[in-house]
């Protein structure tokens, strides 16, 4: 006989032998095992009220969408508590710390008369302007009065600078080209 063969054979017997102790003291031992009419007997069933189905619930609990929340729930740790809302306090006028709002400067005054040229007089006295209100023609020079409301301050070959005599307001009407056809 061969090795393995006899190696087999005894693994067969020792689990026979197993086996059979198994059993015997299985069938031998029924003092541990209750019989099957006292467990019967101390069954009680549940007291519920209404045994039918609720489908109300059914629907209510197929119907239900998941939210996900703030707190990841494959985390052990909670999540921030959220920020307590700050108080901002507005000063009122009358109150110690209330600062008046700024009132933006007004827009720069605006000639009503268009300037459409410069030029210089042979005796050297300077530059003078030429306006016009599409009806009239006026020849002024720097700290001449136009319209008894505007003061001319500077001419130069692009704009004309100005200041407002009643406010002192100062303000600039830029060179406009008539083109080849005049008026």
């Amino acid at each position: 006989m061969k090795k393995k063969t006899r190696i087999e054979l005894v693994a067969l017997s020792t689990l026979a032998v197993l086996a059979g102790l198994i059993w015997f003291f299985d069938f031998h031992s029924s003092s541990t095992v209750a019989p099957a009419s006292s467990l019967a007997a101390r069954y009680s069933p549940l007291s519920v009220e209404n045994s039918q189905i609720h489908w109300s619930r059914l629907e209510e609990a197929k119907a239900t969408e998941y939210k996900p929340g703030p707190r990841d729930i494959f985390s052990a740790e909670l999540p921030l508590p959220p920020p307590v809302p700050v108080e901002v306090r507005v000063p009122q006028p009358g109150d110690t710390d209330y600062v008046p709002p700024v009132v933006p400067p007004p827009p720069p005054p605006q000639l009503p008369l268009k300037y459409f040229g410069y030029g210089t007089v042979e005796s050297g006295s300077g530059r003078r302007a030429f306006l016009t209100d599409s009806d009239s023609v006026f020849i002024v020079g720097e700290g001449d009065t136009i319209l008894g409301r505007y003061r001319v301050a500077r001419i130069t070959r692009t704009s004309l600078e100005f200041e407002e005599i009643a406010t002192g307001r100062r303000g600039t009407a830029t060179l406009e080209d008539q083109g080849p056809g005049g008026r």
